[in-house]
């Protein structure tokens, strides 16, 4: 049963490490970069919630143009190939999907 636990904490912390890492080791949470950060997303998709969250916690400024009450930002999602939301254009890289390394890695 211990080992049952222990694995299921250790996947938990290994799936949240991006939030965990801050506390357990002492970086900060503000990320140091400038540029233009746009969010094409829904008001219904979680991985959009958790795509906002992550952005507002590391101080990330961003324009959010939601694909179903825009026609200029379905314009500008199809363009660059969206399937699937969310997708984020960061400093002219898109990134496709909730991926925070690959936000930080262009912001």
């Amino acid at each position: 049963m211990k080992r049952i636990l222990l694995i299921i904490v250790a996947l938990a912390a290994w799936q949240h490490w991006d939030r965990l890492e801050p506390m357990l080791l002492g970086k900060p949470q503000q990320v140091a970069g400038q540029g233009e950060v746009i969010l094409y997303a829904t008001s219904w998709c979680g991985y959009c919630a958790q795509t906002r969250e992550f952005l507002g916690e590391r101080g990330i400024a961003y324009t959010e143009m939601d694909i179903e009450k825009s026609p200029e930002a379905r314009r500008a999602y199809d363009a660059l190939g969206g399937r699937g939301v969310p997708v984020l254009k960061v400093n002219g890289t898109v990134i496709h999907g909730y991926n925070p390394q690959g936000i930080l890695a262009a912001y």
